[in-house]
C-alpha cells in the first residue's frame, strides 16, 4: 500500500491501480490462509478435549453472523434433547411403580428383593437392552445421513467459495476504482459462510428427538476435510496487450566500392570519345589504333584506360604515392569493347621493360575467347618488341612448354611477356613445366569474372599466387626485388622495392554478392559499371530487386540495339519454325544456340538431311582446328546457321551476326544474357528470338522482367505458314533416325 500511496501522489494513476490490485490480491490470500489455520486448530482442540472428557460437551468458537440453516439445526437439536429428557424420566416412573407393586405382593422384604432381582429387574434390563438396540441402529442410519448431507453442503460452499473468488479477481480488474468496497463485502460474507457454529453435545438427535452416545460427535472434520473447503489460490496474472507489429525486412548493404561505383554511361553511339582526348596514351599506340579503323573509344573504354595507365605512371614497382595500386572490377554489356579497355593500357605499361619475364597473365574460361583475346594481343605489340603466348591446350605441352621457356646454361630464360591461357592449362605449366615463373607478374586479368568464380573450385587463383609470391633464391635472376604477400604498410615493409600484384576483372554479368568477390583476394578495388540504380546515381547505395519467391535477383544492362521476341510453340512445331526463319524470312547468318551438344547434334543433322540451308554446328565434339575452322567460315559468310551450345555464348566476338535464336529456352538469366549479347555488338542492331514452350513462358518471362530487360515482344507463327515444310520434314525425319542408329553402331563397334 505504500507504493500505492507514492504512485498516487505522484500522480501515476495507473501504477496506483496495478499497485492498488498487487495489494488486494495478497490481502486477500493472507485472510484466507489464517482461517485455514484457525479451523486446524480447532479441529486439533476438539480431538485432544474428546481423549480427556468425552462426556463433555465441546463447542466450537460461534460467530454472530451465522446462517438460518444452522440455526434450525441448532432448534431441532434442542427440542430432540428435551423430548428424550421426558422419555427418560416417564421410563424411570414406571420402573419404580413396578418396584413397589413387587414389593406389596411379597411376603417379605428379602423375598422381594429376591424377586425384584430374579423377576422384575430382569424384565426391565431386557427392556433396557432392546430399547438400547434400537435406538443403536437408529443412531448409525442418523450419522450416515448427517454425513451425507453434510459432505454436500460443504462442496456446495467450496463451489461458491471457488466462484466468488474468480469473479472477484476479475472486477479487481475490470473496475479498479470499486475494488476496496467489493473485496470488503465479500470478506464478510465469506465470514459468515465459513465460521460456522460446530455445536455438539456429544449425542445424535434421532427421529423422536432423542441423543446418541457420549463421545460419538459426528460434527467434527478432518484435516483433508477442512482443506478441501478452502480453494487453492493461484498467484498468476493474466497477461494481454500482445499486438502484431510489422518485422522490419533487413536490406542488404553492400561495400563501399560496390555501392557508390564508377558510373559509365550505357548508350554508346551518343557518348564516343574521340583516340585524342583520352589523356596518358603513348603517340605509338594512337597510330596503331588509327591503322586498325579506330578513331572513337567506347564509354568504358574512355574510363578504365587512363585509371590502369594512372597505377604505373611511376614504373611497375610503385604505384600512386608509392602504395600499393588498387584493383579494378569492370561491369559493362557484352560488345561494349572491355578487350580494348585492358590491352591498351596494359602494353603501353610494358613497353619500357628490358628483360622478358611474364608480367601479364590474361585467364579465360574457354579456348576461343582465350584465342580471340590473344589475337588483339598480337595487334598491338606487333613491332614493340613484347612477346605473347597462348597456352589454351590447342597445342601440344611440348610445344607450349618450348614456347614459354628456353633452356640456357645456368637456368631458363622465359620467352613470354604476356600469357594467354585457361584455367586448368594454366595450372598444369605451374606444376610440370621448369623455369616457368610469376614472379614478376604485374598484372592479373581475369575475363568473364562471374565465370571464373563459379570455377573456383578448381583452386587455379591459390596456384598462381602461391607461384607469385614463392620464395626467390639468392643466385635466381632477379632476386634483388623482395616479393612478399602484402601486409601492413610499415617502414620496414617499404624500405626495398617490390612489384605489386594489381588484378584486372571484365564481365557483363559481374556479381555483386560481396562473399564470391572475397574469394579473389581484392584490394581496395574500384568499380566501373552501367550497371546501376538511381539511389547508386545519387549515392544513397544498391537496392537489390526481389523477385516473387523473395529471392534477390540482380539487374543488367543489355545491349542498345537488341530488339528481343519470343516465340510460343510446341515440341513438335520447334524445328519448323527454325526452318521457316531460315527459308521463308531468309535470316542469314544466324546463331542458335541449344542446351547439350547432343541436341545441337541432332538438330544439325535435321536441319542437313532437309537440305536447302548450310549449316554447321559448333561444340565439344569437335577438334580445336575444327572449331576455330567453323568460326572463320561463319564469319565469311559461308554458314548460313551455326547450331551451338553455351560454348560460343561467352564472350566469342563473331562478326556479322544479325540474329540469335534460343532454340532451347536458357535456364539462367546470366546465360540468356551472353547468349543475346552475340548480336548487336558495339552499338549496332539486332535481334534475338526465343522459342518457348507453354510451360516455360510464365518463368521465363517473369526472369526477364526480374533482370530488367527494356521488354520482350510476342510473334506469333501461324500454323498455315508452316504447312508447306511439313511432308519435306518427315522425310527428314526418318532419314535422321536411320543416321542416328549408323553412329550408334559405330559407337559400340
Amino acid at each position: 500500500m505504500a507504493l500505492f500511496v507514492i504512485n498516487r501522489y505522484l500522480g501515476d494513476e495507473e501504477a496506483a491501480q496495478e499497485d492498488e490490485a498487487e495489494c488486494r490480491s495478497k490481502a486477500l490470500l493472507e485472510r484466507l490462509q489464517e482461517r485455514a489455520k484457525a479451523r486446524q486448530q480447532q479441529q486439533q482442540q476438539q480431538q485432544h478435549s474428546q481423549e480427556t472428557t468425552p462426556g463433555r460437551k465441546i463447542r466450537a468458537d460461534t460467530d454472530p453472523d451465522l446462517s438460518d440453516k444452522t440455526g434450525k439445526k441448532k432448534k431441532k437439536q434442542k427440542l430432540g434433547a428435551q423430548e428424550e429428557n421426558e422419555e427418560e424420566e416417564g421410563n424411570k416412573r414406571s420402573r419404580k411403580k413396578k418396584i413397589k407393586s413387587l414389593q406389596v405382593d411379597s411376603d417379605t422384604p428379602e423375598q422381594t428383593e429376591k424377586q425384584v432381582k430374579k423377576g422384575g429387574v430382569d424384565s426391565a434390563g431386557e427392556t433396557d437392552q432392546t430399547e438400547k438396540k434400537v435406538t443403536v441402529k437408529k443412531k448409525g442410519k442418523r450419522k450416515k445421513e448427517a454425513t451425507k448431507t453434510r459432505r454436500t453442503e460443504v462442496e456446495e460452499e467450496n463451489e461458491t467459495e471457488q466462484e466468488d473468488n474468480v469473479k472477484e479477481l476479475a472486477e479487481e480488474k475490470k473496475t479498479p476504482a470499486n475494488k476496496r468496497k467489493n473485496s470488503q463485502q465479500k470478506s464478510k460474507q465469506e465470514a459468515g459462510d465459513q465460521n460456522v457454529e460446530m455445536d455438539t453435545d456429544g449425542e445424535e438427535e434421532d427421529e423422536e428427538g432423542g441423543v446418541s452416545d457420549e463421545g460419538e460427535n459426528s460434527e467434527e472434520k478432518t484435516p483433508d476435510q477442512s482443506a478441501k473447503k478452502v480453494p487453492p489460490q493461484s498467484t498468476l496474472t493474466i497477461l494481454g496487450g500482445f499486438e502484431k507489429k510489422a518485422v522490419q525486412k533487413v536490406q542488404r548493404v553492400l561495400p563501399q566500392w560496390l555501392a557508390q561505383p564508377n558510373l559509365v554511361q550505357r548508350d554508346i553511339k551518343k557518348n564516343l570519345i574521340p583516340i585524342g582526348d583520352v589523356p596518358g596514351i603513348c603517340p605509338k599506340l594512337l597510330t596503331k589504333l588509327q591503322s586498325n579503323g579506330i578513331q572513337h573509344f567506347f564509354p568504358v573504354q574512355a574510363e578504365l584506360i587512363p585509371a590502369v595507365l594512372e597505377s604505373a605512371l611511376h614504373g611497375l614497382l610503385i604505384g600512386r604515392g608509392g602504395y600499393r595500386p588498387r584493383d579494378i572490377c569492370v561491369s559493362a554489356p557484352t560488345g561494349s569493347g572491355k578487350t580494348l579497355a585492358f590491352v591498351i593500357p596494359v602494353v603501353q605499361a610494358l613497353l619500357e621493360r628490358v628483360i622478358c619475364e611474364v608480367r601479364v597473365l590474361a585467364v579465360l574460361p574457354t579456348k576461343e575467347l582465350a584465342q580471340q583475346v590473344c589475337k588483339v594481343f598480337h595487334t598491338y605489340t606487333d613491332g614493340t618488341g613484347l612477346k605473347v603466348v597462348m597456352v589454351a591446350g590447342q597445342k601440344s605441352f611440348a610445344v607450349e612448354q618450348a614456347s614459354l621457356v628456353q633452356s640456357i646454361t645456368g637456368g631458363c630464360r622465359s620467352l613470354a611477356d604476356i600469357v594467354v591461357a585457361t584455367p586448368g592449362r594454366l595450372v598444369d605449366h605451374i606444376d610440370k613445366t621448369p623455369g616457368f615463373s610469376l614472379r614478376q607478374l604485374r598484372y592479373l586479368i581475369i575475363d568473364e569474372a562471374d565465370r571464373m568464380i563459379d570455377s573456383m573450385h578448381q583452386d587455379w587463383l591459390n596456384y598462381v599466387v602461391k607461384e607469385v609470391y614463392r620464395a626467390q633464391g639468392s643466385l635466381e635472376l632477379g632476386s634483388l626485388f623482395r616479393r612478399a604477400e602484402p601486409g601492413p604498410v610499415t617502414a620496414a615493409s617499404l624500405w626495398q622495392p617490390q612489384m605489386p600484384l594489381q588484378k584486372l576483372m571484365f564481365s557483363a554479368t559481374l556479381t555483386q554478392n560481396p562473399e564470391k568477390l572475397q574469394q579473389l583476394g581484392l584490394h581496395q578495388p574500384r568499380l566501373f559499371t552501367s550497371v546501376h540504380s538511381e539511389k547508386q546515381r545519387s549515392g544513397q547505395g544498391f537496392e537489390p530487386h526481389r523477385t516473387a519467391s523473395g529471392q534477390t535477383e540482380e539487374k543488367f544492362n543489355f545491349p542498345q540495339g537488341l530488339t528481343e521476341y519470343y516465340v510460343p510453340c510446341n515440341l513438335n512445331n520447334k524445328p519448323l519454325i527454325l526452318l521457316h526463319f531460315l527459308l521463308r524470312l531468309k535470316f542469314n547468318p544466324v546463331l542458335c544456340f541449344t542446351n547439350s551438344r547432343e541436341a545441337s547434334h541432332r538438330l544439325y543433322l535435321l536441319v542437313r538431311s532437309y537440305g536447302g540451308v548450310a549449316a554447321a554446328e559448333f561444340s565439344s565434339r569437335l577438334s580445336p582446328n575444327e572449331r576455330k575452322k567453323t568460326l572463320k567460315e561463319f564469319e565469311q559468310g559461308k554458314i548460313q546457321l551455326l547450331i551451338s551450345t553455351d560454348a560460343t555464348a561467352r564472350g566469342i566476338d563473331v562478326d556479322g551476326v544479325k540474329c540469335v535464336i534460343n532454340y532451347d529456352a536458357p535456364q539462367f538469366i546470366r546465360t540468356y544474357v551472353h547468349r543475346v549479347g552475340r548480336t548487336a555488338r558495339a552499338g549496332k542492331a539486332g535481334l534475338a528470338f526465343t522459342l518457348l514452350l507453354g510451360v516455360q513462358e510464365k518463368n521465363f518471362l517473369q526472369m526477364l522482367r526480374d533482370a530488367g530487360s527494356p521488354g520482350v515482344q510476342k510473334q506469333l507463327i501461324r500454323h498455315e505458314n508452316l504447312k508447306p515444310l511439313i511432308p519435306q520434314y518427315e522425310n527428314a525425319l526418318e532419314e535422321l533416325h536411320s543416321i542416328i542408329k549408323e553412329e550408334r553402331a559405330m559407337k559400340y563397334t
